[in-house]
């Protein structure tokens, strides 16, 4: 058994406790993990008891508000140098983003890290597939959402079709945001896109409680749901972070639907819905078209993804009336489905598989300190 010992937040400034949270979710037989997020309670601890000593340090998005303080840099570099001479590894932490996110835009993690200058081997944590299943995991365990899709035995009060939210305007988000309502496939659907020009909101009735539509926060709400909009649609359109072909980034994005037991079409990575099963869940290729996934030409992506929601459009709207008599079709996906729903809702809340996946990120900050070479 070996033993790792972890500084969860070098200056204390942001997430230490959500990655206390995230290491205690590992199920590694051979190793155990102990943490203080207190810089000022090392003298505490008997370093040299452990095989490994970790410090992370919390370079999310928020401690932009940081980096030009001197005092800040000042203490940094101070408390790096003798965390490096007591033989600390360090991992800039910063799970709520993507790699690519990081490389193309102005995160503290991107260009303004220059302006901090980490002069150490340091290994980078980015959230591929794991931090925000944790997170959500967490934060819904106690009180999991319960989303009913059977109306008194029939799946006709389903009144709109898609449930299509967006804030950020990410090039490939607005590529498909525009098809889509450019061929009118979301004519009867429930969709958002916040941050665009002129802006487009939810109906008051399907927003979080206590929100107005209009003062929807930029940071906080993301990951809470709500099940009225998920009662009322049929399938989810999922505009994830990223769409490039070189990683896989999960967000709340995917876990709501899943969460609320929806059909759900993914405009994301390449392999995103491959991905996804290999961890355990299941997708709905047996009942649509899920060959977008496959698809690695972003432009080609869109394509088949529009013209797949068009396809299920019109399993909606080929019944005379669709809000008065719902549609046998998709009655008849619900019903097939109901299993599959109930299968990644369940999976969602096993933390064994949870832990099988945040297992590998322990396990690659574990091998990085084991290697002592910068990463590529």
């Amino acid at each position: 058994m070996q033993r790792n010992f972890i500084l969860t937040d070098v200056m204390k400034t942001g997430d230490h406790r959500s990655y206390e949270q995230f290491i205690d979710s590992h199920s590694l037989t051979n190793q155990t993990f102990e943490y203080t997020g207190e810089y000022y309670t090392l003298h505490k601890y008997d370093l040299d008891q452990y095989d490994r000593r970790f410090a992370f340090i919390d370079m999310r998005i928020h401690n932009n508000r940081l980096i030009d303080n001197d005092g800040y840099k000042k203490d940094l570099q101070g408390r790096l140098e003798l965390l490096h001479q007591q033989g600390f590894t360090f991992i800039v932490a910063n799970p709520w983003e993507s790699l690519d996110n990081i490389k193309s835009q102005t995160f503290v993690t991107g260009e303004a890290m220059k302006k901090i200058a980490i002069d150490y081997p340091y290994h980078l944590w980015t959230g591929g597939v794991s931090w925000f299943w944790s997170f959500m995991y967490h934060k819904h365990k106690d009180k999991r959402p319960a989303v009913s899709h059977d109306h008194n035995g029939s799946y006709w009060h389903k009144i709109y079709n898609f449930l299509y939210l967006n804030k950020a305007t990410r090039e490939h988000r607005v590529k498909l945001y525009n098809q889509l309502t450019k061929d009118g496939v979301l004519d009867n659907s429930i969709y958002t896109f916040i941050n665009l020009k002129p802006s487009r909101r939810l109906p008051k009735k399907y927003e979080l409680p206590g929100i107005e539509p209009e003062n929807y926060p930029r940071w906080g709400k993301d990951q809470d749901i709500y099940e009225a909009p998920y009662v009322d649609t049929v399938c989810s359109i999922v505009s994830e972070t990223n769409d490039n072909d070189n990683e896989i980034f999960m967000t709340e994005k995917i876990w709501k639907p899943i969460m609320a037991e929806h059909v759900f079409v993914v405009h994301g990575n390449h392999l995103y819905l491959q991905k996804l099963r290999e961890m355990g869940f299941k997708t709905f290729g047996k009942y649509f078209d899920e060959s977008y996934d496959l698809e690695k030409d972003t432009e080609k992506r869109i394509e088949k993804i529009v013209s797949l929601c068009k396809d299920l459009k019109s399993k909606c709207d080929d019944s005379s009336s669709f809000v008065e008599r719902g549609n046998k079709k998709w009655q008849d996906i619900y019903l097939q489905t109901q299993a599959l729903r109930k299968h990644n809702y369940d999976t969602f809340f096993d933390k064994q598989k949870l832990s099988q996946q945040v297992n590998k990120t322990l396990e690659s900050f574990l091998e990085f300190a084991d290697s002592g070479q910068v990463p590529s």
